[in-house]
């Protein structure tokens, strides 16, 4: 029984041989040839490619052709794709499409395309050749503006060659009127009742990067401030109420600078009426009667600080470089101000140098402080001539850097039968200061 059981019958469904009979199908030929090679003389098929288009499959087309008139008789061809051919379509409602040929016609001449018809049933193949054309969609709204933005474009480049003949071979006339022409196309002038010129989003764009810019620009005082704040003068008051405030020597010098400066000395000699030895024309006609008077002990430290300062201009020597001077050493140095403290002569060689050298900016810084100290002893009027031989300076040099200060300048004449006429600068409120110079544009 169980030899039996583990017998496995064969299903019905399956079957080991296979099928006796054959299915025949039609197929076709095993071999193809082609029968002929036509060349259309009219309408011949096309083979189009759209890049970057989703093209629509119902679209209608017309087709254009050159009439055989306007080609040359040398040029005619009796076949239809050696012909020029254009497709185009506006079945679309916001599209048209355009079709022709495109790349360069050399290598076109080389490459040729054909289209294929096949017959199953006899194996033969009738080639025909045909054109090969791209076609390329634009919107038909911007076409109005295209068409007349490349007549601008045309009539522009005219424009240009005119002018640049004109510029070239032109005469003097010539090119002054292109010139002026050019300035009035640059910014063109509306007649009363013109319509307001529209504003596009560049234009827009530019103007609203200008009020940007604008707006954080420096106003004329403020460029005035720059450039006075620049300038190597001393600092002026400008809120003093009284001329005397306006330079406050313990401002310009220190306080502590100023109660330094030896004053006793001189005070003793003019007591005693000794002669005070000095290299300086300006100290020395005013040097007995400033000290003499013992309210006057402001006056007379700064015409000794003056005196200090000057011998430190006269004792440094032509540098190196052009327009500067070189300060002698410390130690010479401090033979040459005796009898300065250490203090005083520090202050002065900080101020009026840099690193041993005395640059433009530095003598420019010493000469306008000196004059501010030759105010200061002279209340404000100051006869220029004894400051001008200390500085070794003409009168105009001189009567720059009282404008500088805020002074003015002016000849006063003497009567006197051989005494020169004088030059006396004052310093009164309001100074009047050098303005900043604006250039006006050229007159064309």
């Amino acid at each position: 029984m169980a030899d039996i059981s583990t017998k496995k019958r064969k299903r019905d469904a399956e079957s080991s041989g296979k099928p006796k009979k054959k299915v025949v199908f039609d197929a076709p030929p095993s071999t193809v040839s082609v029968s002929s090679v036509l060349r259309p003389k009219n309408c011949p098929p096309v083979v189009a490619t759209t890049p970057g288009l989703d093209f629509p499959e119902n679209l209608t087309f017309h087709s254009y052709q050159p009439e055989e008139g306007s080609r040359p008789k040398s040029g005619k061809s009796k076949y239809a794709c050696d012909r020029d051919l254009l497709l185009h379509s506006t079945s679309h409602r916001s599209l048209d499409y355009t079709a022709r040929v495109e790349g360069q016609r050399e290598s076109g001449q080389l490459l040729k395309h054909y289209v294929g018809i096949y017959d199953p049933k006899t194996g033969n193949v009738e080639v025909v050749e045909a054109k090969k054309l791209v076609v390329r969609g634009m919107v038909r709204a911007k076409q109005a503006s295209a068409s007349s933005m490349g007549e601008s474009q045309v009539k522009q480049t005219m424009l240009d060659r005119r002018t640049d003949l004109g510029q070239t071979f032109g005469t003097k006339k010539a090119k002054k009127a292109i010139q002026e022409n050019v300035l009035n196309a640059i910014t063109p002038q509306t007649k009363p009742g013109d319509s307001p010129t529209k504003v596009d989003y560049a234009s827009k764009a530019i103007l609203s990067s200008v009020g940007t810019v604008t707006t954080n620009m420096a106003t004329r005082e403020e460029l005035q401030a720059a450039v006075d704040d620049a300038k190597p003068v001393p600092r002026a008051n400008m809120d003093a109420s009284d001329i005397h405030d306006v330079y406050d020597p313990n401002v310009l010098i220190g306080e502590e600078v100023l109660n330094l400066v030896p004053i006793r000395e001189w005070q003793e000699k003019v007591q005693h009426k000794e002669g005070i030895q000095t290299a300086s024309r300006f100290v020395a006609a005013r040097v007995n009667a400033i000290a003499s008077k013992e309210d006057d002990i402001t006056r007379l430290r700064v015409l000794r600080y003056f005196n200090f300062v000057l011998m430190f201009y006269l004792s440094s020597k032509p540098g190196k470089q052009r327009g500067t001077r070189q300060i002698p050493r410390r130690d010479k140095l401090r033979e040459a101000l005796s009898p300065a403290p250490d203090g005083v002569i520090e202050n002065i060689r900080r101020k009026f140098s840099d690193a041993g050298v005395m640059r433009k900016f530095h003598l420019d810084l010493l000469i306008a402080y000196c004059c501010v100290f030759a105010c200061i002893v002279d209340n404000f009027e100051v006869d220029t001539q004894n400051l001008r031989d200390d500085l070794r300076l003409d009168q105009k040099t001189i009567n720059q850097y009282f404008h500088e200060i805020g002074g003015r300048v002016k000849p006063v004449s003497n009567k006197a039968e051989g005494v020169r006429a004088s030059h006396v600068a004052r310093l009164t409120l309001p100074l009047n200061f050098p303005k900043q110079r604006h250039i006006a544009p050229r007159r064309k």
